[in-house]
Order: structure tokens, then C-alpha cells, then sequence
């Protein structure tokens, strides 16, 4: 059995892992914490990589080099775990080295998707600065940007491209862009802001194979005989959950690690975080992918480890910057659900109420719809039936459609 002055060891060194240790802290643990990471960077954002993709607004710091040793927080930077002995309480390390541990924590996120293609080894992927650096290295030579796969990641980087004045084709195998994480209304109005401002977006289209110069991407033959020129890949199709560690230890695994409400897994000892955990939402469970789910997660693993109570679970949602759209989703999207939509005042605003049979609202989507969508978000957390006639008429306040049908 581990001492208690062994640390909690967090396998991560992302948004999730970091806030981690920083909210242990805060909280009081005095007990020794250590954060191992993969990259010798130091702990940064990865939202602006896709919208900010080059220069130095790609590059911010999580948190200043000097707080992880001002908070007695041992980040291991360039380091992996490569073992999990969990009857021994101990990981080993990429140094050779072994680590014990009073709790450990996978945050260990994800991994972008390969795309099954001859020829796509030269292809470019989004997930960590180092690949923003490529991306932009290789769209500041000029030319032309093929995206394979229509998600977030993909249409945020074709918005910034295109702000650039470089052309960009984007090439989705479903019948439209977002087919797996947006209603079909938001893929409509968003599909048609990316064709007005100059983006080639091509649907129902396979990559049969990624044609090669140099050394570098630089044509994408699809499915019907089609070559799309182009001097920049770039491949978004999906992220798959680094659960290896997890499954190689005997953990209980799904699509990613499985964990109860409080981040626990199959082991009491053993916590995951993040984009590799599957957690229970509304009845079922989900693997989130955003920023707002890592928080969420590490403020429930902290209060756990703190002997704390459980913070009150905070509704599922996140962010997109697309040109001058700010996109807030929140909530969990279900194809039964009836849609009422909420025209802006201003041009290219909205929200997408989506409401169950009982006329509750389950989730919502909005660009540049501040005000509803956080009325949203407290509209999912009470559960109760609203109005429709209210939520679709942008003349009336929302504040009214939680008031009793007029008759």
C-alpha cells in the first residue's frame, strides 16, 4: 500500500491535468503533485491552434512558467508514462524510471484520426502546437488548402484561411458538414456563410488517395475520378481517446475510459479526465471533446480528492469562432428533438432551440447569441417545459418562456 506522502500523479499535461492540480491547490491539498506531459512546451491552450493557427496568438501559456513551482506543482515536461502497475500503485516512465502514486489521473486527451489513404502520410493534422507551426509554415508559402472532413476543427481553420485570402476546398464524406455533432439547420446556415466568403465545400465525397511532390501533399483524389489540386492537407476527421494506458492496465474501457460522476474508473484509485473519458450525462454516457468538459471533470476529481462535495454538474457545452461567428453550443443533441429557431437582430444571428416531446429544452446552438444562450443553459439545468411561441419570437423576452400558455 502506497504512503500518503506519495503524490497524486496526473498522466497529462493539457487544460484538464493542469487545472487539476492547480484547483488541488487551491483547495488546500498539501500532499505532493505531479504533472507528467509528453511535450516540452509549457502547458498551453489549444483552441486558439485552430483559430489562430500562426503567430504568436496560436501561443498562450495555460498558466506563467514560474506558478507550477510558486504552487509546488512538479511538472515533468517531455516525458511519458508507458506502464500503470496499479496492485503496486506505481507508473513507469519513458526515463526508465518508476512513480508512485496515492491516486493517479489519465488526462490523457486524444489523438486526430488517420485517414486510410495511400499517400496520406503527407498530410498535416491539428492537435498540438507543433502541428499549428507546420500548418502554418505550410500555408505561408501560399497556395491552396485542402481540408479533409467538414468538423469544428476543420471549418475553423477554412474561416481563418480564407481571412487570409487563401483558397480553401473542403471535402466531407457525409451529405453535409458537422453530420456528427450538428443539427442539420446549423450545418445549412453554416455551410452557406463558408460558401458566400469563398469556401469550395464539397459533400457525399470519399478521399480514395493523397497524391504526392516533394516530399509534400499536393493533390486529393476522391472516390468518382476527381483530382482536387491543392499545396496543403490538412486532415480533421475525428479524434480517437488515448485510452491504451487505461486498457492495458485492465481499466474498463468503451470508446475511451469509463468513469462514474466523479471521475472515478473501475479502479477507486485511478481517475480520467477529459477527452478520454466517458462520463455519464443525462442518463447515458458520452465522450465530450471541449474545454468546458476537462474544467468540469477536473473540478469533480478535485473535490473528490479533496474530500469535498460534489460541485453541481455544470451542462455540457462549447465554443466556435467561424469569421465573425461566435458559436455556443450547449447541451446534447437528439435527432428526435423538434427545432424552434430565434432569428438575431444583427446579421448572421440565432439561436436553435432544441425542445423534447415534453417541450422541455435539451439543447441549444447559437452564433453571436449571447443572451440565449445562457438563458439556454439554465432553461436545460431546470428541465421544465417553456414556451415555444415565446422562444421563436425574438420580440418577446425569453424571460417569458417559463410563464404559463396564454388561453
Amino acid at each position: 500500500m502506497s504512503e500518503v506522502t506519495d503524490p497524486v500523479v496526473i498522466v497529462g499535461a493539457g487544460h484538464g491535468g493542469t487545472t487539476l492540480a492547480a484547483l488541488l491547490r487551491q483547495g488546500g491539498f498539501t500532499a505532493p503533485v505531479v504533472v507528467v506531459g509528453e511535450e516540452t512546451h509549457l502547458p498551453y491552450h489549444r483552441p486558439p491552434l485552430s483559430k489562430k493557427f500562426s503567430g504568436p496568438e496560436a501561443e498562450q501559456a495555460l498558466r506563467p512558467e514560474d506558478f507550477y513551482a510558486a504552487n509546488a506543482i512538479d511538472l515533468r515536461r517531455g516525458i511519458s508514462v508507458t506502464a500503470i502497475d496499479r496492485s503496486a500503485m506505481r507508473v513507469s516512465l519513458s526515463d526508465g524510471s518508476h512513480l508512485p502514486y496515492r491516486a493517479l489521473v489519465l488526462a490523457t486527451g486524444s489523438t486526430p484520426r488517420p485517414l486510410p489513404v495511400p499517400g496520406a502520410s503527407g498530410v498535416l493534422t491539428l492537435r498540438t502546437l507543433d502541428d499549428a507551426r507546420a500548418l502554418g509554415a505550410s500555408l505561408g508559402r501560399g497556395g491552396h488548402l485542402a481540408i479533409v472532413g467538414g468538423g469544428y476543427v476543420g471549418m475553423e481553420v477554412a474561416a481563418v484561411a480564407r481571412s487570409h485570402g487563401i483558397g480553401v476546398t473542403i471535402v466531407e464524406r457525409e451529405r453535409r458538414i458537422l453530420a456528427r455533432v450538428a443539427s442539420a439547420e446549423l450545418s445549412r446556415r453554416l455551410s452557406g456563410y463558408h460558401i458566400d466568403r469563398g469556401t469550395e465545400v464539397l459533400v457525399s465525397s470519399d478521399v480514395a488517395g493523397i497524391r504526392m511532390r516533394d516530399g509534400r501533399a499536393c493533390g486529393v483524389e476522391l472516390a468518382d475520378g476527381r483530382v482536387l489540386d491543392c499545396d496543403t492537407v490538412l486532415v480533421g476527421i475525428g479524434a480517437a481517446p488515448n485510452d491504451a494506458l487505461a486498457r492495458d492496465c485492465g481499466l474498463a474501457c468503451g470508446q475511451g475510459v469509463l468513469v462514474d460522476g466523479r471521475g472515478r474508473t473501475s479502479d477507486h484509485n485511478v481517475y480520467a479526465i477529459g477527452d478520454v473519458a466517458i462520463r455519464p450525462v443525462d442518463g447515458g454516457f458520452v465522450r465530450l471533446e471541449s474545454i468546458p468538459n476537462a474544467t468540469e471533470q477536473a473540478r469533480q476529481v478535485a473535490a473528490a480528492l479533496l474530500g469535498a462535495p460534489a460541485p453541481e454538474p455544470e451542462v455540457p457545452w462549447f465554443w466556435s469562432d467561424q469569421f465573425d461567428l461566435k458559436l455556443k453550443i450547449a447541451g446534447l443533441l437528439s435527432p428526435a428533438d423538434r427545432i424552434v429557431v430565434r432569428e438575431g437582430s444583427k446579421p448572421g444571428s440565432f439561436a436553435l432551440f432544441h425542445l423534447s416531446a415534453e417541450g422541455s429544452v435539451r439543447a441549444v446552438e447559437t452564433a453571436n447569441a449571447g443572451a440565449e444562450f445562457m438563458a439556454s443553459k439554465k432553461f436545460i439545468a431546470q428541465g421544465t417545459p417553456v414556451r415555444a411561441d415565446v422562444l421563436g419570437d425574438p420580440s418577446v423576452s425569453l424571460r417569458e418562456a417559463l410563464s404559463p400558455v396564454r388561453v
